[in-house]
């Protein structure tokens, strides 16, 4: 089982389609194992988007992160990272397929709705900056077993 952070930006929750992209997770089999509404200050913001710190559009990335209340996710499942990184489609609105969540809902520039960590260890330290360990659950779904093969491994 692999885990990685979501974020659904200001923009998203001002649309009020934060319900309903949170929802498509869920449906492909995804499991929530944290969820919090939060407002993000400036200093997270800049810790999250530390790798883009000095190119044109990181002040933006910034106000725009904090410019409302943010829903952000732990969700977790069998290569969590890449099926989130699927449904969520290309970083650029104009660029993301029909179907994704970027391709059906957004349409240009930093409103592109949601943030998904993009590989394991950026996942393991955007869940860490965003949730202490004790706001994660691990639970099972009775469902579970009708959605993620056993390997017998």
């Amino acid at each position: 089982m692999e885990r990685t952070l979501v974020l659904l930006k200001p923009d998203a929750l001002q649309r009020a389609i934060g319900m309903e992209l949170l929802a498509r997770f869920e449906r492909r089999g995804l499991r929530f194992v944290g969820l919090k509404l939060v407002q993000i200050e400036e200093a997270l913001a800049r810790r999250h988007y530390a790798e883009h710190e000095g190119k044109f559009f990181f002040d933006g990335l910034v106000q725009h992160l904090t410019s409302g209340p943010v829903v952000a996710a732990v969700l977790e499942g069998p290569e969590a990272i890449q099926v989130v990184r699927t449904l969520v489609g290309a970083t650029r609105p104009h660029e993301a397929a029909a179907g994704t969540i970027r391709g059906d809902y957004a349409l240009a520039g930093l409103r592109n709705l949601i943030h998904a960590s993009d590989g394991p260890d950026t996942a393991k330290a955007e869940i860490a900056l965003h949730f202490d360990a004790q706001e994660l659950v691990d639970y099972a779904r009775g469902l579970d077993a009708w959605i993620v093969e056993d390997s017998g491994e």
